[in-house]
């Protein structure tokens, strides 16, 4: 199993609330989808956030402990924060496609990093598209508004729009959440196409999405990581008193 990422001691705070604490995980699996799952409030979303470091926006929140992609400790003080998220794109719950074409929102993220020949571009977009199968569906309205399109369709575009900067990592926060049945089903295939590219980690609610599309499966309860382990082990076999009493559903 190839590592992607390594956690060690992580905890985060809020001001005086203790959010994460002493996440310790020896390996994220590259090229695989990581779920997280646990009731509301346990600090999964938080977790997720770390990783691209977008705690480092909510006012009052620290973070210790280390987070190590590719060697490197991006708390590290010498990291460049912009760079690390553009090697981690990230999709939210709610589809949030810029208000501009369809063709602009995938051209965004490139153009910001400079590459700004059209033939370029043109190739990026189409490329990005067709890796979260939408091309078909949207080549010929490229000038619309991103608006224009079903909610499904805007977060696959979500999803087109963070792999066109050629990330690593993917994070997915209950990306299907908001979608109806078939929308759903389309994300998850489009995700099992694209782990063998980027690394997954998706948050979800949904114990079933975690059963069906995951490889391995975190269970977080109160702030701790109370345990990791294959998607097929956590399930069936689970290691924990607690996980055991969450999957069957005697709380959550």
């Amino acid at each position: 199993m190839e590592k992607a990422i390594r956690i060690d001691g992580l905890n985060v705070y809020y001001e005086t609330f203790h959010a994460l604490k002493n996440i310790q995980i020896e390996a994220l699996p590259a090229r695989a989808i990581t779920a997280l799952i646990g009731p509301s409030g346990c600090g999964k979303s938080t977790f997720l956030r770390t990783i691209n470091r977008m705690n480092d926006l909510v006012p009052g929140s620290r973070v210790d402990g280390k987070i190590i992609i590719n060697g490197v400790d991006i708390y590290d003080q010498q990291v460049d924060v912009e760079a690390l998220r553009k090697k981690i794109g990230m999709v939210f719950q709610q589809p949030n496609p810029f208000p501009k074409s369809i063709y602009d929102n995938i051209a965004f993220g490139p153009r910001l990093h400079g590459v700004t020949k059209k033939s370029e571009l043109d190739e990026i977009v189409e490329s990005s598209l067709r890796q979260a199968a939408l091309w078909d569906e949207v080549k010929d309205k490229l000038k619309k508004m991103a608006y224009d399109i079903s909610g499904g369709q805007q977060q696959r575009l979500c999803i087109a729009r963070a792999i066109a900067v050629n990330p690593e990592i993917l994070l997915m926060d209950e990306a299907t959440s908001a979608l109806d049945p078939i929308s759903t089903i389309k994300i998850e295939e489009l995700a099992q196409e694209l782990k063998s590219k980027y690394t997954i980690i998706m948050v979800t609610h949904n114990m079933h999405q975690a059963a069906r599309a995951s490889d391995h499966t975190g269970f977080f309860l109160n702030g701790e990581l109370v345990e990791f382990a294959t998607t097929e082990q956590l399930f069936s076999n689970p290691g924990d008193e607690r996980t055991e009493s969450y999957i069957t559903g005697r709380f959550g």
